[in-house]
């Protein structure tokens, strides 16, 4: 080894030594020249790379050419009215105008704006949003911007190593040396920078790192000096995604994105229905009440009129008794359908975001039974997977399942790294920016996971069977969507049914009350027929109450299951530049 002597002017080599290291610097611009020639060559290839992991495709369903109860509905017994529904054209988007009610249209636009569900549906698309934003920073690199000031004050009793602290031969001394500037330097590459320095520039903090190796300078760098150091710079790192699991990453991301849009659409979808279910229901309870009374008030009457005939004595006591009951039964049913209609309002306010008695005002007065459309189209079986929004969200569940497979596989291969800096480091702030105060460095990196017991290929199998539990969950919610709509159909139809002979039933059970109440007045018939027939006539014009109400309700029930009305939601944020 070469010997070197501690000066003033630091270590002096000798003529053998200094001819060694001018070859070696004259040959470093050559050398690295030819790396950084063949590092632009294949950069392009390594940005470029590959994307590992499976492509996606989306999933394969066979449906049906028609709804089966819809053949089988219009093919029915003849003497049953046939369904109204068709497979001629797609459904309409604004179901809820075929109803024709203009409350029940302001309702809805206002649960579709002002619903908290539905808010919250929102924030989690524009959460998804973020998570894309996030997801794609990961292609780029990262840039950090550093400045700071250190300084420092050598102990003056600290003495150096025999031989000097560069490993030679020369005394101890406290004064500089080769030694000491050598320590410094390792000192300055130990250190984080104190100031905020640099990423291994030429100026780091000259105070040593807590915690590591003692110095033999002591805490405070060179003995009996002190040292000042201003730093400002950049730090920059980038990972190149050769292998393309950050693009994997990005497209689960959007992917999740596209999911969350859709389970917005179907909150809204679900929220529409229940919004006009619920509309239904209120109408229905008020209308049970109207009927309701008037069987009160014919039954005041009945009962008044008893009452006339036992004090002529021509009817017994009994009579009254039973008239007397009739009325009291009948006012029983009208505190059950007021508290339901107030607890249907309470459940409409909170639909629009509002407090329980906030519509009170606006739907207490009775109002009829909305009326049905004369033809409710419904399309095809094969059209129902691009409209209900819960099939449309599983298919982009399984895309993103998809991606993360990718994203595992990823972690089989070696990941490229670039770490640089740039910045300003002096001992003076006015020499601060100067020219030469400049250092740089840039260090390419890889690394590769070569042994992990298992568990990166453990997880590739975790994250495939999670797509095809997806895949699985997709089937299921298509065969639901299908039984919802079949279900849907043949309620419809079965109600419409139903409901013309309850209508024929209303007629009959008007007509024998009257009869009976003629007769009775003649003497042909006892009190008692009057009476039954006038629970025949309150118990079928309830039903038909109810089945106008179910009608009505099982045609908003086909357009759910339909998945129609969030295209209006999705034309109006487009408009608006909010989607």
């Amino acid at each position: 080894m070469a010997k070197r002597r501690s000066g003033i002017n630091g270590p002096q080599m000798d003529a053998d030594e200094r001819k060694s290291e001018k070859n070696m610097n004259r040959s470093k611009p050559n050398l690295i020249r030819i790396h950084l020639r063949s590092s632009a060559a294949l950069l392009p290839l390594l940005i470029a790379g590959c994307t590992v992991g499976p492509d996606y495709k989306p999933p394969q369903v066979t449906v049906g050419t028609n709804f089966g109860e819809l053949n089988a509905s219009t093919s029915a017994d003849p003497t049953t009215q046939p369904s109204k529904t068709n497979a001629r054209s797609e459904p309409v988007v604004e179901w809820w105008t075929t109803l024709r009610d203009a409350e029940l249209t302001a309702l809805i636009q206002r649960a579709a704006s002002e619903n908290l569900n539905l808010q919250r549906a929102a924030s989690r698309v524009r959460q998804a949003r973020a998570e894309v934003i996030i997801a794609g920073g990961k292609l780029l690199p990262t840039v950090n911007a550093t400045g700071g000031y250190s300084v420092a004050r050598g102990s003056g009793n600290v003495e150096f190593p025999s031989g000097g602290l560069g490993g030679g031969g020369g005394g101890a001394s406290s004064g500089t040396s080769s030694g000491a500037a050598s320590r410094m330097k390792e000192q300055s590459g130990n250190s984080s920078g104190s100031g905020g320095g640099s990423s291994g520039g030429s100026g780091q903090s000259l105070v040593p790192a807590q915690g590591g190796p003692q110095s033999p300078l002591g805490e405070g760098g060179l003995p009996g000096s002190q040292t000042e150091l201003y730093q400002v710079g950049l730090d920059a790192t980038w990972e190149i995604d050769i292998f393309g699991g950050v693009r994997r990453g990005v497209e689960a991301a959007a992917a999740d994105l596209a999911a969350s849009v859709e389970d917005r659409r179907d909150v809204l979808t679900t929220l529409l229905a229940e919004v006009a279910r619920d509309y239904l229901q209120l109408r229905g309870f008020q209308q049970r009440l109207v009927i309701a009374r008037a069987n009160l008030q014919a039954q005041q009457e009945t009962l008044d009129l008893t009452l006339s005939r036992f004090r002529a004595g021509f009817v017994t006591e009994l009579d009254v008794a039973r008239a007397r009951t009739q009325v009291a039964n009948t006012q029983a049913v009208l505190p059950p359908l007021e508290s339901q209609v107030r607890q249907t309002i309470h459940a409409l306010s909170i639909f629009v975001g509002q407090e329980p008695l906030a519509l009170a005002d606006e739907l207490k007065a009775i109002a009829p039974l909305p009326g049905t459309p004369l033809d409710v189209p419904i399309g095809l079986p094969s059209s129902l997977l691009k409209r209900r929004p819960d099939i449309r969200r599983a298919e982009k569940q399984i895309q993103a399942a998809n991606a993360r497979v990718g994203v595992a596989t990823a972690d089989l291969f070696p990941k490229f790294a670039i770490t640089g800096g740039l910045g300003l480091d002096s001992s003076h702030a006015k020499n601060l920016f100067q020219w030469d105060s400049r250092y740089f460095i840039l260090s390419p990196g890889v690394s590769w996971n070569v042994f992990d017991g298992g568990r990166i290929r453990a997880n590739i199998q975790a994250q495939t069977e999670q797509r095809q539990q997806l895949m699985l969950s997709y089937q299921d919610t298509v065969l639901k969507a299908l039984g919802e709509t079949e279900d849907a159909i043949v309620m419809y139809a079965t109600e419409q049914a139903r409901h013309a002979a309850l209508v024929d039933a209303e007629k009959a059970a008007r007509a024998s009350v009257e009869i009976a109440r003629d007769q009775y007045k003649q003497g042909v018939v006892d009190f008692l027929t009057v009476l039954d027939t006038q629970r025949e006539l309150l118990n079928t014009q309830d039903q038909l109450v109810q089945s106008d109400q179910l009608t009505a309700t099982n045609l908003v029930m086909l357009y759910k299951s339909l998945g129609g009305g969030w295209e209006i939601d999705a034309a109006r944020q487009l408009e608006s530049g909010t989607n």
